[in-house]
């Protein structure tokens, strides 16, 4: 391991509020954060406003799912060999080109939107295209942290602060968005969210990160692609927990893109209910990223896998059994705050053991995992919608999720055990002298 992880020693005088929010005290990060809470705003417009798009032309679910497919599916493919080049390049430089074509992009569909012009093949060019910019630029962001913080010591609640600004902009973007697409159309969505990108692209430019030279590459890229594969599947916690969080990916998350659906049949609503349903979720999840940035060390996190898990399957079980309004956007909250207990803990677990050489390769297994499943599970859920009903749908994907979390769990032993020499070795628990350890 590269760095020494000590967990943060609080001053006499120092609150758990500003415990918090430590990783805000570095320029880099603070101004990376400020361009994030706007720009993510009109990401969530842009996620709602295309849903809406596509059901509005099609009014099919299997749409829905296909739509997702084609914006995600290039992570699925690429995402090993994305980490191999973020390990090679100048990170700092690399996210400023992503975002820059994000801007692009956007502003193309919005186009097309406004003009009238847009079309189902058009939208599915500017999704794949949306998901091969994303394949460099979500492991490049994360693995960007560390230095955007100094050091190893704050990034734990950098990944939680990180998380609670998404999930402040999945709780605001939604709601403005449905108000929006109800006044006027969607193009106006993708238009806020295309020049939101600036702010992002400004305070990449702003940043003073000191040039970091990549790693000497003693081999070519097939062998480190190799060799970041083999990091991978050799390690226990690593293997796991990437497996674990693929349940998730696969049958959890992707429940979503129904969620137009339930808005319109179930719920006997429009772009306003759905915005109410996204926007609990985003509560949910939001409540979950601060509930982890409050926290004063990484102990324990592995625990929280198999519980998040039960708490998204029960969840999912019950939305689909519910067609009330009050009692689904209760269930939301809850979903979303088990969604994102499950996803922060999972990237929070993975990037505090890993070897800072591997960090890129790694990042993009996590990302292909977090964005290249999901395209899966949208095919199989509007499938399932189409043949068996979207509450079917969301409630067999609860199944899932549950038995995930069984199988975790009779695990969870072996993988403490795995992961407690690495923890030792970073100060995060004492050393010990005897076979017996307590849980990590």
């Amino acid at each position: 391991m590269a760095d020494q992880l000590q967990e943060p020693v609080l001053s006499p005088g120092q609150s758990d509020y500003s415990h918090a929010w430590r990783a805000m005290r570095h320029r880099n990060f603070r101004l990376f954060q400020t361009g994030q809470a706007i720009s993510l705003i009109g990401t969530w417009m842009t996620r709602v406003a295309t849903a809406w798009l596509v059901y509005r032309l099609t009014k099919s679910p299997w749409m829905l799912g296909a739509i997702g497919f084609a914006s995600q599916i290039p992570m699925f493919l690429l995402a090993p060999i994305a980490g191999v080049v973020i390990d090679r390049v100048d990170r700092h430089k690399l996210l400023t080109i992503t975002q820059v074509l994000f801007g692009i992009n956007t502003l193309l569909l919005a186009a097309l939107t406004l003009s009238h012009t847009i079309t189902i093949p058009l939208l599915f060019v500017l999704s794949v295209v949306q998901g091969l910019i994303n394949t460099l630029d979500m492991p490049t962001r994360q693995s960007l942290f560390v230095r955007m913080v100094g050091s190893r010591e704050d990034l734990s609640n950098a990944i939680a602060i990180n998380s609670s600004m998404f999930n402040v902009a999945r709780l605001v973007g939604p709601s403005i968005a449905g108000l929006l697409i109800a006044a006027t159309s969607e193009g106006w969505c993708f238009l806020v969210d295309g020049v939101s990108y600036g702010a992002v692209i400004v305070s990449l430019l702003l940043m003073r990160i000191e040039k970091a030279e990549p790693a000497p590459v003693s081999s070519g890229a097939i062998s480190q692609l190799h060799d970041g594969w083999k990091y991978v599947a050799h390690s226990v916690p690593i293997r796991s927990i990437l497996l674990m969080f693929a349940v998730a990916s696969l049958m959890a998350w992707p429940f979503t893109v129904l969620l137009p659906v339930f808005a319109a049949q179930v719920l006997h609503g429009g772009a306003n209910t759905l915005g109410f349903l996204m926007g609990a979720l985003g509560l949910g999840a939001l409540i979950a990223s601060i509930s982890l940035a409050a926290r004063r060390s990484i102990r324990g996190l592995a625990g929280n896998l198999p519980l998040a898990a039960t708490v998204v399957g029960v969840g999912l079980i019950c939305f689909g059994l519910s067609n009330l309004m009050a009692i689904s956007l209760a269930l939301m909250l809850i979903i979303g705050f088990g969604l994102l207990q499950w996803t922060i803990s999972t990237n929070t677990i993975l990037q505090t053991i890993v070897d800072e050489d591997m960090r890129g390769r790694l990042v993009s297994y996590y990302t292909m995992v977090l964005e290249g499943m999901p395209p899966w599970g949208s095919l199989i859920a509007g499938s399932l919608a189409n043949h068996l009903g979207a509450q079917h749908a969301v409630m067999i994907s609860g199944v899932a999720c549950l038995l995930g979390a069984l199988w975790f769990w009779s695990r969870l032993k072996r993988i403490r055990a795995a992961m407690r020499p690495i923890y030792e070795r970073l100060g995060i628990v004492p050393r010990l002298t005897i076979a017996d350890s307590p849980d990590s």
